[in-house]
């Protein structure tokens, strides 16, 4: 289900920038998403980490393959061996057996979520063994469905502001904050249309 806010923050950003006025009108179909699992998303997070979104789905795809449950408990007791055999480096491997532990053993308390400000959410989350601030705001992007995270690290954000906001130049991380002050409070819609612009296949974690 689409987020409640996503209409309105359309509307809003829509007149303030004229950059996403344009996306937003040229990318009216599917929008964000979430696939209403922790776990799942924070494994897709983890996989994804510098690597393309063809290359983590290459990867996403043979870890299905291979095992019947891609949950916890699963991971948990997976030999790492079949992990890497999927494209997974070690240190990746080891990420996802460890968050598969968090969740088993409870050390994530996943009841207060709700409760949690962003940066709270975001400091419970990187204790977590691989899990850094980027795949915690990706987390709050697609499972939290939160409306104002602007991944400053996120590749293809880079590549997209410095594409549509400066000639296809790099941008400075200070300048990509700055831009991204007048989308608040709907910076993840904002983030969601500029990674739109780069692959026609929408991205889910």
């Amino acid at each position: 289900m689409t987020p409640s806010y996503w209409s309105q923050a359309a509307g809003e950003l829509s007149r303030r920038d004229a950059v996403l006025r344009a996306l937003i009108r040229n990318y009216d179909g599917p929008r964000l998403q979430s696939r209403g699992d922790a776990f799942i998303t924070l494994a897709r997070s983890i996989v994804g980490q510098q690597i393309s979104v063809p290359a983590a789905e290459s990867v996403w795809r043979r870890l299905l393959e291979s095992t019947s449950s891609l949950g916890p408990a699963a991971i948990a007791r997976i030999d790492p061996a079949r992990l890497r055999a999927c494209g997974l480096s070690s240190k990746k491997s080891g990420y996802l057996i460890d968050l598969a532990q968090h969740f088993l053993d409870g050390s994530l308390d996943t009841a207060a979520w709700n409760e949690r400000d962003d940066e709270q959410l975001i400091e419970e989350l990187t204790k977590v063994k691989g899990v850094g601030r980027w795949t915690a705001e990706m987390f709050l992007i697609f499972f939290m469905r939160r409306p104002d995270v602007l991944p400053i690290e996120d590749i293809g954000l880079q590549r997209a502001m410095s594409l549509h906001y400066n000639g296809g130049r790099p941008l400075s991380k200070l300048k990509i904050r700055q831009i991204g002050h007048d989308w608040q409070p709907w910076r993840t819609v904002a983030t969601w249309y500029l990674w739109r612009s780069l692959d026609p296949i929408p991205v889910e974690y």
